[in-house]
Formats: C-alpha cells, structure tokens, sequence
C-alpha cells in the first residue's frame, strides 16, 4: 500500500489534511505520487503545482515537500500545501 499525506498550512496552523491511499500494483512509484497530488488538489480545489529543482531535490531527499506560491499559478490562500509519504509498498 503506498499512502501520500496532503497538508495545507496557513500561518503555522493545519488547515487541511487528507491522506491518498493507493494500492495498484501495476503503478510505479513515480506514477503513484502523481496520481495521488492530483486527488489531493481537486478535494482541495487547487490547481496541480508545478514541480520545480528545489521541490524535486527536497522531495528525493526527504519524501516530503511544500509547494508555495510559487509552484502555484494561481494566487494561494495559505502559505504552503505539504505532501509527505508515510507508506511504500
């Protein structure tokens, strides 16, 4: 079972959380983390953030990354949505 943890923060306070369960064996890692930041972003009603080098970076080093402002092209009403995976297959 892979699991990604979306979190939107707003002045150092959680606003909104969801985790995306995914267990179709037939994705790779790769494919599975996309497909779950789009289930993130629409019960968030966000648009899909752009990944920049210092999001990719953070995120390979770490399995957790913000997107702020400026991954969005849309103006954001909070300061950052987090992702975070808390389970691999």
């Amino acid at each position: 079972m892979f699991r990604l943890w979306g979190k939107i923060w707003h002045e150092n306070h959680l606003i909104k959380d969801i985790v995306i369960c995914n267990d179709d064996i037939k994705l790779n890692r790769t494919k599975k983390i996309f497909d779950s930041i789009e289930k993130i972003c629409y019960e968030f009603d966000l648009s899909q953030p752009i990944w920049l080098d210092s999001t990719i970076e953070e995120f390979k080093r770490h399995d957790k990354t913000r997107f702020t402002q400026d991954n969005f092209i849309e103006r954001i009403e909070f300061d950052f949505l987090e992702i975070e995976v808390i389970e691999e297959d």
